[in-house]
């Protein structure tokens, strides 16, 4: 399956069940993305090393307005989609399967989890799963140690407070903050 091929099933992916040919998939692209992201996290590498190393994880062109601060894990890599003047800060993991869109002007903080599949909760189907995109708007900053979860959209401007669990989505231009993440104010 090309990777076209792949962001396309999983567009139209509701439910993967374990051992598919889909999840077989996810097997091999997990495997290229721990072979690029262990040369990412294993040295030092210049601003555009870093960049054509994230172009070759998320098979796509990384515009050079881009950075990253390593470490960085993925367990998929290929459906990420990245705008630009985009910053990542050390230490994010994102499991990016059911497809992450982050738009520009975007701030990650450190220590960032965006997930975008959970397990069937049926015991005797528990390796299947669900894919749900996550969407992150333009202009939005995430502080430190937030955790996105499945099927979430974070609204154009919005805020979300360092250790926020941001289970539902987000409206444009506000704070939100807390476990569950709640709306504080409007910016």
């Amino acid at each position: 399956m090309t990777v076209d091929e792949f962001r396309k099933t999983m567009a139209d992916a509701k439910y993967i069940p374990a051992g598919s040919e889909l999840h077989l998939v996810f097997h091999a692209f997990s495997q290229e993305a721990l072979r690029i992201t262990a040369e990412l996290n294993g040295a030092y590498h210049t601003p555009e090393e870093v960049r054509s190393l994230m172009s070759k994880l998320t098979a796509s062109e990384i515009d050079e307005s881009f950075g990253l601060f390593p470490p960085f894990h993925t367990d998929c890599g290929k459906n990420t989609q990245i705008g630009n003047r985009v910053f990542i800060n050390a230490g994010c993991q994102f499991q990016d399967q059911g497809g992450i869109t982050i738009g520009d002007d975007v701030l990650i903080g450190p220590q960032t989890i965006i997930a975008t599949l959970n397990h069937d909760p049926d015991p005797d189907k528990r390796g299947g799963m669900f894919a749900k995109p996550v969407v992150i708007s333009n202009k939005v900053w995430l502080g430190a140690r937030v955790t996105i979860c499945p099927g979430v959209t974070i609204g154009k401007g919005a805020i979300v407070g360092a250790g926020a669990v941001v289970t539902k989505d987000v409206p444009p231009c506000t704070v939100v903050a807390g476990v569950p993440a709640r709306v504080i104010k409007q910016i």
